[in-house]
């Protein structure tokens, strides 16, 4: 699958990033280590999807004088995480961007169809004039991530950057096809679906492994 050709999509290649996501594939990473994992390498990819976001020039005092320098208006930014794996990915980019906005886009896979359910919206008044990052751990078949935008375009959402840690290649596809405009911020690109449409090689289930529901540390 030829996916040089979708250049909204970039995929990072810093390698502490690479480091600390393969310590997340390891099935014996604890709970409490893994969920530290999916923060700080949301701040590794936080720190590159950032680099358009724009800056206004303020007036601050020095120990030394007055000078007019640029910041980030954290308040125009809006965090949405597809719940519930996508909270593992809040904290990281708070500690980047402390004032910005925080909504919250609930979906479930049907294990049965694979496709994704949307139980839960609750986003901040302004959406609409906000620049929105949605964020989800894993990109597998596309299903998820493409309602989520959907559902925040029916929102009034017109700048929209999404940001997932682990991606196959069938849902980068399916991704960039439906909205080629969307820029994608991808941490790891895997090689293949498997027949339960989970990502190979993958990691299990984020949601899961993030809030210890599956295993017993």
């Amino acid at each position: 699958m030829d996916l040089s050709k979708y250049t909204n999509v970039t995929y990072i290649q810093h390698p502490l990033l690479k480091h600390k996501i393969s310590m997340m594939r390891c099935v014996d990473t604890p709970t409490a280590k893994f969920r530290q994992l999916v923060k700080e390498v949301a701040v590794l990819e936080g720190y590159e999807a950032f680099k358009t976001i724009p800056t206004q020039d303020v007036e601050i005092q020095t120990p030394i004088e007055k000078t007019v320098q640029p910041m980030v208006e954290g308040r125009n930014i809006c965090f949405v995480p597809i719940l519930r794996a996508g909270l593992g990915m809040v904290d990281g980019m708070v500690e980047l961007i402390p004032n910005a906005h925080v909504g919250h886009l609930g979906m479930y896979r049907n294990e049965e169809t694979h496709m994704p359910v949307e139980y839960y919206c609750k986003l901040p008044l302004s959406i609409a004039k906000q620049k929105v990052f949605l964020l989800d751990p894993m990109l597998a078949t596309g299903g998820s991530a493409i309602d989520a935008v959907e559902s925040l375009i029916k929102h009034g959402v017109k700048d929209i950057t999404f940001i997932c840690i682990i991606a196959a290649p069938e849902g980068v596809a399916k991704f960039a096809e439906r909205f080629p405009d969307i820029p994608v911020y991808v941490g790891a690109l895997d090689r293949e679906l498997n027949e339960n449409a989970y990502i190979c090689p993958g990691l299990g289930d984020c949601g899961d492994r993030i809030f210890g529901t599956q295993v017993d540390d």
